[in-house]
């Protein structure tokens, strides 16, 4: 792929998944580079003329008022690197480092950060020689940013700590960064702190989030009109006329949607004429529920476009002449590397899937409740009885959802104070980016579960046909998962469908 230049002022989530995930290699924007030395300038200027700056002439926190003098501002560097690589836990995906790694590259090439260029290069050239460093994914408190992860980050970029190699086991990054031909970094003043300061590790994981969570909503149109369809449900309540008098954007969308997928369907041509008035709420309301959904998703779209683009280290370089290399500006202390904006959305974003996964669930429990099926089979079983047919699989959608409800407690309502009372007031952002994972991965089965058991229910009905969007879909589903003709072990199914659905192949019905 073409490589991506960065610049710190238009990246888009797309761009973070293609190099996070499909290794597009990214490289600093002349511009960016440009504006990169007029900060560093700046920083050079101050610590020449040996004046007083947080983190550049001083400590850092509560050691703020500890002077460093100019022998010791490399050793400076790496002892707040080494300090800081506290993590533990289970380590980011490969994925999720390298987008946190572009994150912060692009951070620093805002130009306000006063980091050389070379640091950023480094990074950008692991980045397109494949090296990831191994990052803990717990121990940041989401204030003064994701400081343990993005120190992990920073421990490999100087040669120390861990990466993973091609086959995902952990070597030397040392070791690492000798295969790849890339020299670890000395760091001068106050590149360290600019490394470890910011969102970039949850908000790493809120963009590759966000962007699954867009197919899952889009999946779960298809999917939710499949079951209506087969609960020979009415299209009536996705009439345009009753959207537009409550205007809601993702509201319109999902209506516009699930009417086109059940227009021209045998299955509802067969009912038209019955005597049921209207659906459950579970069907009738799919418009309100899943578009609520995606409103919450464009909104937690803006929160994190605006942050990808974003300076949230500290302090922070300001130069006078933007046209100048002449080392006059500003450094200035504040607040950017907090991460409440981010740990905001990414606490929305858990309770909407949460309500995703719930519908879906109560959905797949009609489909299979014989007081609720309209006529199909108990548990879509053939043979009920001696097959029990999908019995089970709703109470792995009920545990799924139930753990949803736990998960979507949001973290940001917490704080805990830190740093000898300097840092008391937190964001808790890495702890929402963690239980996002988890929620994600839960809505995904959910949706899974719903959609093998609504296909079931489609064949059921035959010769009678659904539209020929919901044909495509029960096709790409019939692909990886045949129909039930007795019971059988079905949990390689569902790891199968929640593939299908993430690679968007069921969403790629609506377009």
């Amino acid at each position: 792929m073409q490589a991506l230049h960065i610049n710190g002022n238009n990246l888009t989530l797309e761009a973070v998944r293609e190099v996070a995930c499909e290794m597009r290699p990214a490289l600093l924007a002349p511009d960016a580079r440009e504006a990169v030395n007029r900060a560093r300038a700046v920083v050079d200027t101050l610590v020449a003329n040996d004046k007083v700056s947080y983190a550049i002439t001083t400590g850092v926190g509560k050691l703020s008022d500890v002077r460093i003098a100019g022998d010791q501002i490399r050793e400076l560097q790496v002892n707040l690197i080494r300090s800081h690589a506290v993590g533990v836990g289970e380590p980011l995906s490969v994925a999720e480092t390298r987008a946190m790694m572009l994150l912060r590259a692009n951070s620093l090439s805002k130009g306000n950060s006063g980091v050389r260029a070379s640091t950023i290069d480094t990074i950008c050239e692991m980045l397109s020689r494949g090296v990831t460093p191994v990052v803990p994914s717990q121990g940041s408190v989401g204030a003064s940013g994701d400081l343990a992860p993005l120190a992990h980050l920073a421990l490999a970029l100087i040669g120390e700590g861990e990466c993973f190699d091609e086959k995902g086991s952990r070597i030397a990054s040392g070791d690492a960064l000798k295969r790849a031909q890339i020299k670890p970094v000395v760091l001068e003043a106050k590149e360290a702190v600019s490394l470890i300061n910011g969102t970039q590790a949850m908000l790493a994981v809120g963009t590759l989030m966000q962007l699954a969570a867009e197919t899952l909503v889009d999946s779960a149109d298809v999917i939710g009109a499949m079951s209506c369809d087969a609960l020979q449900g009415t299209n009536v309540a996705y009439d345009e006329r009753i959207q537009k008098v409550r205007p809601h954007p993702g509201q319109i969308k999902t209506a516009v949607n699930l009417k086109r997928l059940l227009d021209d369907s045998e299955i509802r041509d067969s009912h038209r004429d019955c005597g049921r008035v209207q659906d459950a709420y579970s069907l009738r309301c799919i418009p309100q529920v899943h578009g609520a959904v995606r409103d919450t998703l464009a909104h937690c779209r803006l929160v994190f476009e605006r942050e990808i683009n974003s300076a949230v280290d500290n302090p922070l370089v300001f130069v006078k002449n933007p046209k100048a290399s002449d080392g006059e500006g500003d450094v200035l202390s504040g607040g950017n590397f907090h991460g409440e904006p981010v740990a905001f959305a990414l606490d929305f974003l858990a309770i909407a899937l949460s309500a995703l996964a719930g519908i879906s669930e109560r959905r797949l429990e009609r489909l299979v409740n014989p007081a609720l099926s309209e006529g199909l089979p108990p548990f879509l079983a053939p043979g009920a009885g001696l097959n029990s047919g999908f019995m089970m699989p709703q109470v792995t959608a009920a545990a799924l959802v139930s753990e949803n409800k736990v998960l979507a407690h949001p973290a940001s309502v917490d704080s805990i104070t830190t740093s000898g009372n300097k840092e008391d007031f937190v964001s808790m952002g890495m702890t929402a980016a963690n239980k996002l994972k988890r929620v994600v991965e839960n809505t995904r089965h959910t949706l899974a579960i719903e959609a093998m058991a609504a296909a079931q229910a489609i064949d059921f009905l035959a010769p009678l046909k659904p539209s020929r969007p919901i044909q495509r879909a029960h096709a790409a589903i019939r692909s990886v998962s045949p129909t039930m003709q007795k019971d059988r072990v079905m949990y390689q199914d569902f790891a199968r469908i929640a593939d299908l659905i993430a690679s968007g192949q069921v969403a790629a019905v609506l377009y």
